[in-house]
């Protein structure tokens, strides 16, 4: 298999967990003895993936357990946190963006199911949950087959679900692109995913379907508490 890598964004707050994630990040709050970001790493190492980056900011100095525990694991510190939104976390990794076939995952996830991790990508993907109805979440919109608009808010499509997956040649163009838009000031507030909404005419994604409890978003505290009660 191709050498491949992944990218964990770990740098947020994770206020809506307050108080729990007052004095630890939230990605390392445990979800049925686990922390969340060990339950995504363990899956990525199944697969295998060489190369795990963790980008981290809010008391990022508790993740460096995880280097010794999983040898492929590195940090990469994101300096910017505070004061831009997420493409900080992509614009700090992007010396391993384009790099090799690329994982971006949210490290706030509990993965119940690994296999997620061993599917055959053949393309570029999100990847995402069918809703039926209205969701004011991420979904990406697809025609003929590929994604032509991730962005919140739609109607009986996939949701997003905090995995992607890019081949080489498109994380280089991500990579270019992230760097462009870095450096404009005013994009400091910008998701990573609205550049790659703003570049679907160079990046051909579509979206691997995932079910319903194979992994789970966890935001609150009522939300933890009421997985952690599911056994």
């Amino acid at each position: 298999m191709k050498k491949e890598i992944a990218i964990l964004m770990a740098a947020g707050l994770g206020s809506r967990m307050r108080p729990l994630t007052e004095h630890v990040p939230k990605p390392l709050i445990e979800v049925h003895g686990k922390a969340m970001i060990e339950t995504v790493i363990e899956g990525l190492l199944e697969r295998p993936v060489a190369e795990i980056y963790i980008v981290t900011g809010y008391l990022g100095e508790q993740f460096s357990a995880l280097c010794e525990k999983y040898p492929n694991v590195k940090l990469i510190a994101n300096h910017d946190y505070q004061v831009k939104n997420n493409i900080s976390s992509i614009y700090a990794a992007r010396e391993a963006l384009g790099s090799a076939d690329c994982f971006i995952c949210e490290s706030d996830l509990y993965v119940a199911d690994p296999s997620i991790f061993k599917k055959h990508l053949e393309h570029s993907c999100y990847y995402g949950r069918m809703q039926k109805g209205f969701s004011e979440d991420w979904v990406f919109e697809l025609k003929d087959g590929y994604i032509s608009r991730v962005g919140k808010g739609g109607s009986d499509t996939y949701n997003m679900v905090g995995v992607s997956y890019f081949k080489q040649e498109d994380a280089a163009v991500l990579r270019e692109e992230i760097e462009r838009a870095y450096a404009v000031e005013e994009n400091g507030d910008l998701f990573w995913d609205d550049v790659v909404n703003q570049n679907l005419n160079k990046l051909r994604l579509t979206v691997e379907p995932v079910k319903e409890g194979q992994l789970v978003e966890i935001d609150t505290v009522e939300e933890l508490k009421k997985i952690n009660e599911s056994r």
